[in-house]
């Protein structure tokens, strides 16, 4: 494919990739955002359409082609901020006058409370592994600290037998960024962890890391327990527990947040817990804890429902008389 946005779009790419530095899954995502706009173009125009011609119509029509695609809110949020990109790129070099895409709103994306579990059904999941058996010692060790102190899978997959210190009850986790925290584990979460190791085989020792540190989750052959296996554990117990809706290690995570708001926890402290860079971020949890309020309120306070209670009053009343 030749003309239309071909040459702009290879010498952005050169741009991203030697002067910005951009990783392989940024350049992925430009070069396929604007492949696709490209194609519409030409289909669009009937002709293949240079940069210099590109207008804001052009942009808004691809724009309303996504929502025919049904694309979300946040792939179309996505291809406008790549075309604004772009053309900025291109408004520097000289190859376009303007930029069609500056000036166009980006769709509203709905925010997504988190996904928690009720306590009572945290309690349940933590009681379903057999302990009885080493994996049913490891798999109740995982849960606990998925739980009881907010990790990430990827965190949890991470740690090493060094990073946990059951006597104080403390987690040293290594987070986005590479950014190290220390996080608190609940009693329940050391003492899993105590009769976890207790009877795990050693490890072989072709499976040290450099620094001779070795995985604290490990997998059937010795090795680090990937994410992907961690999350396949964790539906495993879902299902055995018939709680008869979907959950992820993440819904943990968000349940230990949730949870510790309702219990009185401030945002700061959770905010460190989790090691969130921005307080915003943790603060859907406050949407999440107003949610569960009102639907208490609403289930117990006698003119929170239709009616005001009245009728049930009033029954009372002819009961006691």
């Amino acid at each position: 494919m030749t003309g239309g946005l071909t040459g702009a779009r290879k010498r952005f790419e050169a741009y991203l990739r030697e002067e910005r530095g951009a990783s392989e899954h940024t350049l992925r995502a430009y070069v396929s955002d604007l492949a696709d706009f490209d194609l519409f173009l030409r289909e669009w125009a009937g002709e293949p359409v240079p940069p210099a011609r590109v207008d804001g119509l052009a942009v808004r029509a691809y724009l309303a082609h996504l929502h025919r695609r049904r694309a979300g809110t946040a792939t179309v949020n996505r291809h406008l901020a790549s075309l604004r990109t772009f053309f900025r790129f291109l408004r520097r070099e000289g190859l376009a006058e303007g930029n069609p895409a500056e000036g166009l709103p980006s769709p509203k994306q709905s925010r997504k409370l988190p996904t928690f579990l009720p306590v009572d059904d945290a309690a349940r999941l933590l009681e379903l592994p057999d302990t009885a058996t080493p994996e049913g010692r490891r798999d109740r060790a995982m849960l606990e600290v998925l739980y009881g102190s907010g990790l990430r899978v990827g965190e949890l997959a991470a740690l090493n037998d060094g990073d946990v210190d059951t006597r104080e009850r403390l987690i040293r986790v290594r987070g986005k960024g590479k950014k190290e925290r220390i996080v608190p584990m609940t009693l329940k979460a050391a003492q899993a962890i105590e009769a976890f190791l207790s009877g795990r085989p050693p490890l072989p020792p072709q499976e040290k890391g450099q620094s001779g540190d070795s995985p604290l989750f490990r997998n059937s052959r010795g090795g680090r327990l990937t994410t992907g296996r961690a999350r396949a554990i964790l539906r495993g117990y879902e299902s055995r527990g018939g709680f008869g809706y979907h959950f992820t290690p993440h819904a943990l995570r968000h349940s230990a947040a949730t949870h510790l708001l309702e219990m009185g926890a401030d945002l700061r402290s959770i905010q460190e817990l989790l090691g969130h860079a921005s307080l915003s971020t943790t603060q859907r949890y406050t949407q999440v804890d107003f949610d569960h309020l009102r639907a208490v309120y609403d289930a117990a306070h006698p003119r929170a429902r239709a009616g005001g209670g009245g009728k049930q009053e009033r029954e009372r009343r002819v009961k006691r008389s």
